[in-house]
């Protein structure tokens, strides 16, 4: 949907994209001058070591620690060549052929892949609007078999904005600890919640499962940093070991010049953070207010990251312009074709019926994608 947004671009369209995952604010100048400085650094012209920088890993150690109370030793960290990267070593590590990993659904199109392409086996854990996308306890145990070995844990959520709470991910930390399961929780989006919600890191609510426990994480999202391309992971000792051996055969060290970027980021305030947070809750109120005004299309309010997920149900199999979508992929590919607007439909998440739409984008253009939106669904017949 990204890659058709950008050729009806290029071929000089006005197409509105709710489609890409990141923030549309630039990198922060202090940021962008650690990374110039360190491009004449000849230290940072060679090879650096697999798991990053010695003065990156303690950064994010002290990072984890004042951000989420997570303590950890600089050791435990391996920097990753981005949050994707993290996950995919995290399931490269965790699992053998045929292991179970349970993966609550919605959830980001990488998860899945990541875990076959490692030979574990994805267990979809279906949720939906009535339950706030939160998994619970139960759904987890009806899911779980012998095989299962692993838990992936989101929150916030991408792509539905879901932040759980302290008391529902403590017992969620204790059902796994219980059934000796491993957990990879992903924490990207920790400083994009709003309202009330407030972000909490399994490991340190359930501190007993800290040995069981890897935490995925970037700058990315919280420095607007999509681009330059450095997560890590942080987990058990031997977890990191393997890891980090398994990376120095795949890619070796990430960019130094990057790496001296993200030591800026972490050692510095959330200041900028702060401020793309307040941008987005402004848009957040006004894209599901927007979306909850058009026949067939209900939105849950997302607590957390930039993402709406609104249910389409309501439109499917209904006359809009000469066709009848089934799907919600049918629909997304009828709304860039007839308003020109980019969404990405659910069944990308395990969650046909929906669309993610992400609200990282200028207001006027949100409003106005909306507005086609609204202007395109007002024509459906029955």
């Amino acid at each position: 949907m990204d890659a058709a947004y950008k050729a009806l671009q290029a071929a000089g369209e006005r197409v509105i994209g709710f489609a890409a995952g990141e923030p549309d604010f630039p990198t922060p100048e202090p940021i962008v001058r650690a990374a110039q400085a360190a491009c004449a650094d000849p230290a940072l012209h060679h090879y650096t070591p697999t798991a990053g920088l010695p003065a990156l890993r303690a950064a994010i150690a002290a990072k984890t620690e004042r951000d989420s109370g997570l303590s950890v030793d600089p050791s435990q960290v391996l920097v990753t060549n981005g949050g994707k990267h993290a996950v995919a070593n995290a399931f490269a590590v965790l699992c053998d052929p045929g292991d179970q990993v349970l993966v609550p659904a919605p959830y980001w199109t990488t998860y899945p892949e990541a875990i076959a392409l490692a030979g574990g086996v994805p267990v979809p854990v279906p949720t939906d609007e009535d339950q706030g996308f939160r998994v619970s306890v139960e759904d987890l145990e009806a899911a779980r078999s012998e095989r299962t070995k692993v838990l992936v844990f989101v929150s916030p959520s991408n792509p539905t904005g879901a932040v759980y709470s302290a008391a529902e991910i403590e017992a969620i930390g204790h059902w796994a600890l219980e059934r000796g399961l491993w957990v990879v929780t992903d924490e990207i989006y920790e400083h994009l919640v709003y309202g009330r919600a407030e972000h909490h890191s399994m490991p340190v609510l359930v501190p007993e499962l800290a040995d069981r426990c890897v935490v995925v994480n970037g700058v990315a999202k919280t420095y607007a940093m999509t681009g330059w391309r450095v997560g890590w992971l942080i987990g058990p000792p031997d977890v990191v070991a393997a890891a980090t051996n398994l990376q120095s055969h795949e890619t070796s060290n990430v960019s130094n010049v990057a790496q001296a970027a993200a030591l800026c980021a972490v050692s510095g305030d959330l200041s900028a953070v702060a401020e793309m947070r307040a941008a987005f809750d402004r848009r957040r109120r006004t894209i599901v207010a927007m979306l909850n005004r058009i026949e067939g299309v209900c939105c849950v309010e997302p607590e957390g990251a930039f993402y709406a997920f609104p249910s389409v149900k309501g439109l499917l199999g209904r006359r809009i312009r000469g066709q009848r979508p089934q799907t919600s992929a049918e629909l997304a590919q009828l709304c860039i074709a007839e308003a020109k607007v980019a969404v990405v439909p659910g069944e990308a998440f395990g969650a046909p019926g929906y669309f993610r739409m992400s609200y990282a984008l200028g207001d006027d253009d949100l409003a106005e994608g909306v507005e086609r939106l609204g202007a395109l669904f007002a024509e459906a017949e029955p």
